[in-house]
C-alpha cells in the first residue's frame, strides 16, 4: 500500500512539475509578443498622418527622353500597390507631394566579344533626386534623397536600351517606395 501511495505521489509530482513548466513557457512566450518588451508591433511602417500623395512628373536633366514618364508611371503604380497611400492628381486635395528629377542615365558595357570586339551586354543606371513633403505639417520627409538603380540588357536576346531603362525605372521606383517607410 505504501509503495502504491508513493508511486501515485511521484506521478502527481511529475505531472505538477510538467504543468508548471508548460505554464511558465506559455507565460514567457506571451510576454515576448508584447509591444514594449521585444520591439514587435503591428503598426504600419509608413507614416500614419499621410493618406494621399500628389506625384509630380519627374524632371529629366539628361538627353534621353521618355525615361521620366516610365519612372513616374512605375512610381505611381508602386505607391498604390505597396503603400497605404492613394495617388491624387490635385495637390490641393493631397496630404503630401512627391517630386524629383532624373540627374543621370549611364550606360556601360558589361561584356565584350573577344574575337569581334562587339559589346555583348550593357547595363543602364538611372540616378534620381527625390523630394517628399508633408503638406499638412510642412515637414520634408525626403529632402534631396539620392537614389539609383540599374538593369542590364543584351542585343543578342533581342533587348534594347528601352527595355533596360524600363526595368531600371521599376527598380528605382521600388527603392523610392522603400525609402518612404518610417525610420526605426
Amino acid at each position: 500500500m505504501k509503495k502504491e501511495n508513493l508511486r501515485s505521489r511521484f506521478v502527481s509530482c511529475k505531472f505538477l512539475f510538467a504543468l508548471v513548466v508548460i505554464c511558465s513557457c506559455v507565460f514567457c512566450l506571451g510576454f515576448c509578443g508584447c509591444n514594449g518588451l521585444a520591439g514587435y508591433s503591428n503598426e504600419s511602417v509608413f507614416p500614419q498622418d499621410v493618406r494621399s500623395v500628389c506625384l509630380k512628373m519627374f524632371d529629366n536633366q539628361t538627353f534621353r527622353r521618355g525615361v521620366e514618364y516610365e519612372l513616374s508611371d512605375a512610381l505611381a503604380k508602386r505607391i498604390e500597390v505597396d503603400t497605404p497611400y492613394k495617388i491624387v492628381s490635385d495637390s490641393d486635395r493631397a496630404d503630401s507631394v512627391m517630386s524629383g528629377q532624373i540627374v543621370s542615365i549611364g550606360e556601360i558595357a558589361l561584356s565584350i566579344d573577344r574575337e569581334v570586339g562587339a559589346v555583348l551586354e550593357k547595363e543602364v543606371e538611372l540616378r534620381a533626386v527625390v523630394n517628399w513633403k508633408n503638406l499638412k505639417t510642412g515637414q520634408l520627409m525626403m529632402d534631396q534623397l539620392k537614389v539609383s538603380a540599374s538593369a542590364s540588357y543584351s542585343k543578342y536576346q533581342q533587348q534594347d536600351f528601352k527595355y533596360a531603362s524600363n526595368i531600371a525605372a521599376n527598380n528605382l521606383a521600388r527603392k523610392i517606395v522603400e525609402q518612404m517607410e518610417r525610420k526605426w
